[in-house]
């Protein structure tokens, strides 16, 4: 296992964290409370130090669990949760006061709760599950995260940005009053490196990614036949043929070799997990990978395969993070046969029969006009 700092925060966490939406049985359902156990003792035994869970994940449920699991080990673990919006709509909508997301009452009583459910006297990291730009200046909620911070609550702060809209951060991150934030990055959503993540550099704020393995259709775990159980949000976002298309994609076998290039100049090297892409062999890049860290992403969605270029693990759960070093030079690498080629990877768009992208801002365009199906990640 490799660590990594999260941002300014200093703390020292592995690349892959454990992502425990999927352990609540809310939203991502089918999960007994034995096997989350095993595979979350299973993650630790393997250096794993970080977990990201919710207040909304079976209302408490999933920090619940993972209380128990900290009782039960002896090794440092770092736990970031997240306070659901007293109005409880996800994603925040433009024009909502931030009284009616996250009042300074309803944030210092989510997290009393919370440390209740963990059975810990402070919480590394609090979030709040949504968040707009537009609350940056307004509201009484700077005020609550200030005062758990000065009562030793809460060690740090940070937010879950909106699905989808990594520039619903910067004014945030400009502020200068949080420390880490979290948002989608995988192959197929490529936004963050535009904006985002340089901010986040620049300001020393941590990055969590989410969905790195695009909510398990990435994972090769996906088959025409599967049944998600009744209330499962999966059933929405893998409709129609989107389970069939992502099982022939797992199905392809490739012998070919990619170039892997070096992905950033030695100033930009992330820390602390991520997701990674692959391309078309003559794509000029056809390989990257992100991690977190005091300069960039940490991410908690499903891990890669076992072997997958450099470094990476694989463990239970709804999602974990991964994080490969840039190599620093030139390298040939043959691609696993678990990674899914860029020509199968956009069969499912309607702009397909057409499709010859090339490029990252065309390929994510396409990507986009799938229908898509909001969630609480």
């Amino acid at each position: 296992m490799h660590y990594r700092t999260l941002g300014r925060t200093g703390l020292r966490i592995s690349e892959i964290g454990y992502g425990a939406w999927g352990i609540g049985n809310s939203g991502w359902q089918g999960a007994s409370d034995e096997e989350s156990a095993r595979a979350l003792n299973r993650a630790i035994d393997l250096g794993l130090t970080f977990i990201d869970t919710a207040l909304g994940y079976g209302d408490g449920h999933s920090e619940r669990l993972i209380g128990k699991l900290l009782r039960e080990r002896s090794e440092t673990i770092y736990v970031s949760t997240k306070i659901p919006p007293k109005n409880r709509i996800w994603p925040a909508r433009p024009g909502t006061p931030a009284e009616d997301g996250f009042p300074a009452d309803h944030v210092i009583a989510c997290t009393e709760t919370s440390l209740r459910n963990l059975g810990v006297d402070t919480i590394d990291v609090q979030q709040f599950h949504v968040w707009s730009d537009e609350w940056v200046g307004r509201g009484d909620w700077l005020e609550a995260v200030e005062r758990l911070k000065r009562d030793g609550k809460i060690r740090f702060f940070g937010v879950s940005i909106n699905d989808y809209e990594p520039h619903n951060a910067l004014k945030l991150i400009e502020s200068g009053v949080v420390d880490s934030v979290q948002v989608i990055y995988n192959v197929f959503e490529q936004a963050p490196e535009e904006q985002l993540f340089p901010a986040c550099e620049q300001h020393k704020v941590g990055v969590i990614v989410r969905v790195a393995l695009d909510e398990g259709g990435l994972t090769g775990q996906i088959r025409a036949d599967t049944v998600f159980p009744e209330g499962d949000f999966r059933q929405n976002y893998f409709r129609g043929d989107r389970k069939r298309e992502v099982e022939r994609s797992a199905r392809k076998k490739s012998s070919r070799t990619w170039r892997l290039p070096q992905m950033r100049s030695p100033k930009r090297r992330f820390a602390s997990s991520s997701a990674t892409r692959r391309c078309r062999p003559s794509s000029p890049a056809c390989a990257r990978s992100a991690t977190s860290s005091a300069t960039a992403p940490s991410a908690t969605d499903a891990a890669l395969p076992p072997n997958s270029a450099r470094s990476c693990a694989r463990t239970a759960g709804h999602g974990t993070s991964i994080g490969i070093d840039p190599p620093k030079k030139k390298a040939e690498a043959v691609a696993p046969a678990s990674f899914i080629p860029w020509e199968v990877r956009l069969s499912s768009s309607p702009c397909r029969p057409a499709c010859s992208c090339r490029s990252r801002a065309s390929c994510r365009a396409a990507w986009r006009r799938l229908p898509r199906s909001g969630g609480r990640r």
